[in-house]
């Protein structure tokens, strides 16, 4: 385990039962809290996609914008939104998949992937990986190239990864549990 694990695991705060019975939530906001280790993060992103050809990220709203812009800064790349359907204000392509209950649909605007362009896609959970992966598909439909994926935290048991296998990309996650 490395030092900015064991630093994450220790300010991830766990609160039981929320947004329902049995669920553990894990809460960033002690993370946030604390700007060196904020630096950490981004910089602990950084050194983990150092080989990964990266000409753009596309943070998902809302907490992929979080460490999303402070990393796409930090690389010298174009941050791109992810946000749910209606938010955005310009011309936009959409994407709908399928959650647990129900149908979700994300969009980007037209006009900010082009032919080719290597683009991270980002986020701070990877849970069942149905919100990464319909950000990979825009990208994909605008003819853009999935360079790879990274989130703060991984929560294995529900098998996001699988989910984004298909994509044959790299998958960086700074806490798994």
């Amino acid at each position: 385990m490395t030092a900015l694990q064991t630093r994450l695991e220790a300010a991830i705060r766990t609160v039981p039962d929320h947004p329902k019975p049995g669920i553990l939530f894990r809460d960033i906001t002690p993370v946030l809290e604390d700007p060196l280790l904020c630096r950490a993060v981004v910089e602990g992103f950084r050194e983990a996609l150092q080989a990964t050809p990266i000409d753009a990220i596309a943070g998902i709203e809302s907490r992929g914008f979080l460490f999303g812009m402070p990393l796409a800064l930090a690389l010298g790349v174009p941050f791109i939104t992810v946000r749910k359907k209606g938010k955005l204000p310009y011309r936009t392509v959409s994407y709908a998949y399928d959650l647990e209950y129900g149908r979700a649909e994300v969009e980007m605007h037209q006009d900010v992937v082009t032919e080719g362009l290597r683009v991270l896609v980002h986020d701070d959970l990877l849970a069942t990986g149905g919100t990464a992966a319909a950000a990979a598909e825009l990208v994909r439909m605008q003819g853009g190239c999935v360079a790879g994926f990274s989130f703060l935290i991984e929560l294995s048991s529900l098998r996001g990864v699988e989910r984004l296998r298909p994509y044959n990309t790299g998958i960086v996650r700074l806490v798994t549990y």
